[in-house]
């Protein structure tokens, strides 16, 4: 059975990997090379399993341990156009990378993988949707501002989502952020919130999905417990444990991981 292991997740840096320890995928490399291969261990992964790097966007916490990584691990490195020309023209991946533009369903590690476009205030933003050899589907959906029909129909379906569950409103409102950077957060390509994370979550639990992480909380602006209640709350006419799984994706992994 596959699994998904959100190893690092927030807004100072976030990689998941998806597969078994026998081979599998990572979405993202925002943190240090060595942060990401003592997370893996701690799973009981070997970075000998990842057969492919999946990037969604060019921001640092989503990349920071590319380069490093990408001098190490010899696989493919897979991400959108523009990305990838940003990351290359930044110098945050290594010239020998073996780098693959993703427009249409690849194969990695007997997976199918592909791409939907967010809506994030960068050059390219997408999420990945990842069909398992026994038909089992997962999606990886973080770094957008509002949920776009695009989104919802990469989503729906899918037997295990990692959704977005950036910030409590009244947090961000009334936190140390400068205003411009609130705004930035608010907008239809910044954040998505606990409130938008749970309609959306609402949605997919009704539609067939039984199994949800929320990822990619902000430490400053919101809280583990708040984004779980907000969620739990909304589904209140579903049973949690039976209807649904429901787990938030610690800052970094203690070994953790669901199976679907």
């Amino acid at each position: 059975m596959a699994r998904m292991y959100p190893l690092f997740s927030s807004s100072k840096g976030n990689a998941t990997f998806i597969g078994t320890p026998k081979g599998g995928v990572l979405i993202d490399a925002g943190v240090t090379y060595k942060r990401l291969t003592t997370a893996m261990e701690r799973c009981g992964l070997s970075l000998s399993a990842v057969q492919g790097v999946f990037i969604t966007h060019d921001h640092s916490d989503h990349v920071r341990g590319l380069k490093a990584l990408s001098e190490r691990l010899q696989v493919p490195i897979y991400g959108q156009g523009k990305t990838l020309r940003n990351l290359i023209d930044h110098d945050a991946i290594a010239p020998s990378a073996s780098l693959l533009e993703i427009n249409h369903a690849v194969q990695v590690a007997d997976m199918s993988l592909s791409a939907f476009v967010t809506p994030h205030d960068t050059v390219q933003s997408c999420g990945y949707r990842i069909t398992m050899p026994d038909g089992k589907v997962c999606a990886v959906c973080t770094d957008l501002g509002h949920v776009t029909r695009t989104v919802e129909e990469a989503l729906i379906g899918c037997d295990l989502v990692l959704l977005e569950a950036n910030y409590e409103e009244t947090l961000l409102r009334s936190g140390k952020y400068p205003p411009y950077v609130k705004a930035r957060i608010l907008s239809k390509v910044g954040h998505l919130s606990n409130v938008d994370c749970a309609a959306q979550a609402k949605k997919l639990i009704e539609n067939g999905t039984t199994r949800l992480i929320l990822g990619h909380l902000s430490q400053e602006n919101n809280r583990p417990v708040l984004a779980e209640d907000t969620v739990v709350q909304t589904l209140a006419g579903m049973t949690r444990g039976s209807d649904y799984l429901l787990e938030v994706a610690k800052v970094e992994t203690e070994g953790e991981m669901m199976v679907f």
